[in-house]
């Protein structure tokens, strides 16, 4: 049997992040991935030029016609938009019996917002406490925690202040800070610290939902955490470096870059 995996995150019309970047991945690792799709976006390499959230009962239904019939073998999230499709979310993930993924989405690559502010208190006090691993890079441990990191030595201190929240493990994603690409993950007791090289390239859109997704493949096929955390920065690393250019701003991480015949 194929592990299934369900994303419930929002549509990227360019295809670099969002609903399809997580369906890339977990084709790529060999998972059959799901959806639910939460909000549309208008959005290409230059940036987010709409978005749609998704009724409420539309994201309810889907994710019941799924989990009710096929069953999951993890749950991965990506932008949620409002307070009150984070609490729903949060609530049918509980209600599931598969390790959760939680990338907790505040701004796309541009800056573009794609969580409103409002429901940044129920990531902390609803969606958090449900996940697996919660996979925050920088900007939205400062969003969430007010927790500012500027260098490698304060990233245990970043997991303490996600940790308070309730995950059972977080991924500090440190790809934002100068040097190599190091990411701390913990569950307040045992440590995990992964390095890898520094890719002198661009186009990067898509990287936080292809890690977050990778890692939901790899619990899927009976990983650990910090095994399939490990797989996951493999597979993601090798996809920023093969990342290439598509249309005029910032292009894609090449999801299918194992398959390529240079690769």
């Amino acid at each position: 049997m194929i592990p299934g995996v369900l994303t419930v995150a929002g549509s990227d019309s360019g295809g670099g992040a969002g609903i399809q970047a997580d369906l890339k991945t977990m084709l790529a690792l060999g998972v059959h991935g799901m959806s639910v799709i939460t909000a549309v976006t208008a959005q290409n390499s230059l940036g987010v030029q709409g978005a749609w959230e998704l009724p409420v009962e539309a994201v309810r239904a889907q994710y019941r016609s799924v989990v009710d019939d096929i069953g999951v073998q993890a749950v991965k999230t990506g932008m949620l938009a409002s307070a009150e499709l984070v609490e729903t979310v949060a609530e049918l993930i509980a209600g599931t019996d598969a390790p959760a993924v939680v990338d907790p989405v505040g701004v796309s690559k541009h800056g573009d917002p794609l969580l409103a502010a409002s429901a940044l208190d129920s990531v902390r006090t609803k969606l958090l406490p449900v996940a697996t691993v919660a996979t925050p890079n920088l900007d939205e441990v400062a969003q969430l925690t007010g927790v500012r990191v500027e260098s490698e030595g304060e990233l245990r201190r970043a997991a303490e202040a996600v940790l308070a929240y309730g995950p059972r493990w977080v991924l500090i994603k440190g790809g934002h800070l100068p040097g190599d690409a190091v990411d701390l993950l913990t569950d307040g007791s045992e440590e995990h610290w992964l390095r890898a090289p520094r890719h002198d390239n661009r186009h990067t859109h898509g990287t936080g939902c292809t890690l977050a997704s990778a890692i939901a493949a790899q619990l899927a096929r009976g990983g650990t955490v910090p095994e399939a955390v490990a797989a996951a920065k493999e597979y993601v690393t090798g996809a920023v470096a093969a990342g290439f250019a598509l249309g005029e701003g910032i292009g894609p991480v090449d999801h299918g870059w194992r398959f390529r015949g240079d690769a």
